[in-house]
């Protein structure tokens, strides 16, 4: 009897848990086609599926697809699940696909998705849930542009701009959680999906905590107002007490994910490499690594991350010389009496950022560089700085995927109104060689084509690469089944249960 008790409270603990997570900024968009802000895709992820996602070891499997066959080395034919429906109860199906694929290319929406998509052909639909994909050459990312969030053509087909549409606030997917409620600057809650199409979790709610205030977040953390929360260095090394240890798990791997300081290549003051060079001698990289992260961190040395078969081992940054960088300056014609003067921007949420600036504007200060920083707010940040490109230089992230994509960023072509390549970088080199590795399939020969464009944009300073810092995440030990892997711990989580509440 006492053992069907406790039986019955854990299975009842199951059944109305909820996973307390938090936010630090508003989401944009929870749309997957026009979401640009990690806050938006983290959530937008618990709510929308694409037809394809990776494993646990970063291999591609079936989402929204049943199966998959090349017909030829262009042709794709993909079978979708037929027992997926919608947050709102209608049914997917490969209409839905068409339209998404439509909307990406639509040229009155503003999404970095586009470039992805060019070697598409064409997107037919061979019935209600099968499409034939066509595309203009092989292709190595075939398969992995298909993990894009589908959107619901019954919702938006209507809609005069889906860009400002209210179910981008109000978001209907198919995924296992669905959006209960969001508030600008409160709380958002995410509630199961019971009739998701794939293995439903066991968490019942998730809740998103608005807390703009790290510091703030962490003391939530330690109190078990939340129950998963990542940690700064100098909480691991210096903050941390037996208590913690005892409820709380900790995970440390390397992001995937770099920071860097950008520079407006099509302003006049960053287009000379030279400037750029002696900026990036007057940095100590190292030293940044040991002051934000006590050493919880590698010094970034090009845009794709160590381990990937892109990164390219021989390509070092140069440490910090301070001689060679007044030299460079002084050919340059600036001095004491006439000193290089820029602007950094970075956004105000993120303290780790606005310390970076600090660091380096008192490195550069060194060189008699003058650096000004100026803190925004993100989405400001976002609207009035980055999309219309009224920035000298900026300091920011990038979140990289498992197979590393030249084109968003590097490309020429990306150069455009929504596109990430807002730096406005033009190599013909880096535009030939990443052309050439969209159409070959042979890893090992696509991992040579790739160290080559790591080579050449490190090479060109489009950005100073400054660190890879490392992931450490807590987690309440009341949350089991928790299993770290190669695409992060997540990968797994609707075999979560919290065992108390």
């Amino acid at each position: 009897m006492k053992f069907i008790i406790v039986l019955c409270l854990f299975i009842t603990a199951m059944i109305s848990s909820t996973l307390n997570l938090s936010l630090s900024s508003n989401p944009s968009r929870i749309n997957p086609i026009l979401s640009t802000d990690s806050v938006s895709s983290e959530i937008g992820s618990w709510l929308f599926n694409g037809l394809f996602k990776y494993d646990k070891d970063g291999k591609v499997v079936v989402d929204l697809a049943s199966s998959y066959k090349f017909i030829d080395d262009v042709t794709l034919e993909i079978k979708l699940k037929k027992n997926v429906k919608w947050h709102d109860g209608k049914s997917f199906s490969a209409h839905d696909v068409l339209f998404t694929y439509n909307v990406i290319h639509n040229p009155k929406i503003y999404t970095p998705l586009t470039s992805s998509y060019k070697k598409v052909l064409s997107l037919t639909v061979k019935d209600k849930y099968t499409i034939i994909i066509k595309y203009k050459e092989p292709f190595f990312k075939a398969l992995e542009i298909w993990m894009v969030g589908i959107i619901p053509k019954h919702i938006f087909e209507n809609e005069k701009d889906i860009m400002t549409s209210v179910y981008n606030k109000r978001p209907i997917g198919t995924g296992p959680y669905k959006l209960k409620e969001l508030k600008i600057s409160q709380d958002i809650t995410l509630e199961l999906n019971t009739d998701y199409f794939s293995k439903i979790p066991k968490i019942e709610k998730i809740h998103y905590k608005f807390v703009s205030d790290p510091t703030t977040s962490y003391y939530m953390l330690k109190q078990k107002q939340l129950d998963m929360g990542t940690l700064t260095p100098i909480q691991v090394d210096r903050q941390l007490d037996e208590q913690f240890d005892k409820e709380f798990n900790i995970y440390e791997k390397q992001s995937f994910g770099y920071g860097y300081l950008g520079f407006n290549l099509k302003n006049k003051k960053f287009e000379k490499k030279a400037i750029r060079e002696a900026i990036s001698l007057a940095i100590n990289r190292q030293e940044i690594i040991d002051i934000l992260f006590f050493g919880h961190g590698k010094i970034c040395h090009g845009p794709f991350l160590p381990g990937t078969f892109a990164f390219n081992p021989n390509t070092i940054t140069p440490l910090q010389n301070i001689d060679k960088s007044k030299a460079l300056l002084r050919t340059l014609g600036y001095n004491k009496n006439n000193p290089f003067e820029f602007e950094v921007i970075t956004n105000a949420n993120n303290p780790t950022r606005i310390n970076l600036a600090q660091i380096i504007q008192y490195q550069l200060a060194k060189v008699g560089i003058k650096m000004k920083i100026r803190v925004m707010e993100w989405q400001a940040f976002l609207n009035t700085v980055i999309h219309p490109r009224k920035f000298e230089s900026i300091i920011m992230g990038w979140s990289l995927a498992l197979m590393p994509d030249a084109r968003s960023i590097w490309h020429s072509s990306s150069d455009t109104n929504g596109g990430f390549n807002f730096v406005g970088y033009s190599n013909k080199k880096v535009d030939r060689l990443i052309e050439e590795g969209e159409i070959t399939v042979n890893r090992e020969k696509l991992g040579m084509i790739y160290k080559n464009i790591f080579d050449e944009i490190a090479s060109d300073l489009p950005y100073l690469f400054l660190y890879v810092p490392n992931s450490i995440t807590a987690i309440n030990k009341d949350i089991k089944n928790v299993t770290p892997a190669l695409i992060g711990i997540m990968h797994n989580q609707e075999e979560w249960i919290k065992i108390k509440e």
